[in-house]
């Protein structure tokens, strides 16, 4: 039964759109889908009308929709099935339920599944247009709110990967940076050329093998790499005195550790770095210097550092010798073991093919060109070399 008593109505859809909005009509009683027919076209809407939910399905299937109107109770497919349904399939479309006197409750809880409004039988006429037009309402501001959070998802995307560009170019002006500082120490001490550059890619080869963090195989290289920028405070007296040095001179080339922790302590992104700067010269067994540390209270980074650094000091020139043997390294390495050097740093050592280390030295001197790319090996593309002799 329909009563046609007026109501308030919104303005024709019309004015708000070119296009006119799409309904489906779906109720088993044929007079019903005609009068609500014939009554959105008049207010402008585009109206078509099933008499089963079955019917329906096949129609959403086929084409879209801005609002359904769905009788509850018909044979086959209720009104809730189908509502569930399109909800499912077609979530931005609105969902009004016409039900019966008896049946508020049940219109109640359609509400809550997801429809729009329902509607009491007697139907007014002009206040289930109203109900429509409020229903395509909500639907426009929610699909708004959704285009804006996903402009908004965009943007937080878009400005994310900015910063991480960004990040990466700050990241590559402190290893200029480097670069900077270990041409200037090249320029002073040439003894070892390539020492810290070889002995970082050392470090970070262990490094890896033990399974470091990536965060922890920066702050390895770097401090690896400017583990003697200390040696900038040493006097040239005895930096580069070619004889033994004295016991007071000795003090004083110890000093370098401490300074160069000052100096890179003070610079936040090398902060974990300075660690290894600091701690480069203790001993495993406590013997070392300055803090004469002891096993685990040396941090990880500069108990591979020891092993490194000692493999590069073997295996290079120097002024008054000619570069050992590799076996000769490994040897002195082994005996070490538990003194000089962590244990298990030294397993990890002699884990790694002798070849590996060959072909870092042919790196670093540009004889050879690695087959792996820097971002598979490297967290970063290190610094050239300082040059400085080995500590």
């Amino acid at each position: 039964m329909l009563n046609k008593t007026s109501a308030p109505v919104m303005k024709p859809v019309e004015e708000r759109s070119a296009l006119k909005p799409r309904i489906l009509v779906v109720d088993d009683e044929g007079p019903v889908c005609v009068l609500l027919s014939e009554k959105f076209a008049r207010e402008g809407f585009e109206c078509q009308t099933c008499q089963s939910g079955e019917e329906a399905l096949a129609v959403v299937a086929r084409e879209g929709f801005d609002a359904i109107l769905s009788d509850l109770r018909m044979p086959g497919i209720s009104g809730l099935a189908l509502l569930e349904e399109v909800r499912k399939r077609s979530p931005h479309v609105a969902f009004l339920m016409i039900t019966g006197e008896g049946d508020v409750r049940v219109g109640v809880q359609a509400m809550k599944q997801g429809a729009a409004d329902y509607l009491v039988k007697p139907l007014q006429l002009d206040a289930v247009v109203a109900s429509v037009h409020r229903a395509l309402e909500v639907k426009s501001l929610e699909e708004e709110v959704e285009s804006y959070r996903r402009n908004l998802e965009q943007m937080v995307e878009d400005r994310t990967k900015q910063l991480r560009a960004a990040m990466k170019r700050i990241e590559l002006t402190y290893d200029e940076t480097l670069e900077a500082l270990a041409a200037a120490l090249d320029l002073r001490d040439n003894e070892t050329a390539g020492h810290s550059r070889r002995v970082s890619r050392y470090c970070l080869e262990m490094a890896r093998a033990m399974g470091c963090s990536p965060d922890q195989l920066r702050q390895i290289a770097r401090g690896s790499y400017l583990h003697d920028i200390g040696k900038i405070g040493t006097p040239d007296a005895i930096l580069l005195k070619p004889g033994k040095l004295t016991a007071e001179e000795t003090d004083v080339m110890q000093t370098h550790a401490r300074i160069g922790y000052e100096l890179v302590s003070r610079i936040a992104f090398l902060a974990g770095a300075a660690e290894i700067v600091l701690t480069h010269q203790e001993r495993f067994d406590g013997t070392g210097y300055p803090q004469g540390l002891m096993g685990a209270e040396i941090p990880l980074g500069a108990r591979i550092f020891a092993v490194a650094d000692t493999l590069d000091a073997m295996t290079s020139d120097r002024p008054y010798r000619r570069a050992l043997p590799f076996a000769t390294a490994r040897a002195e390495i082994i005996r070490e073991s538990g003194r000089q050097f962590d244990p298990q740093v030294v397993k990890v050592f002699l884990a790694i093919p002798e070849h590996v280390w060959g072909d870092i030295r042919l790196e670093v001197a540009g004889l050879r060109v690695s087959a792996k790319t820097p971002a598979a090996t490297e967290p970063r593309r290190q610094p050239a070399s300082t040059g400085g002799p080995a500590s």
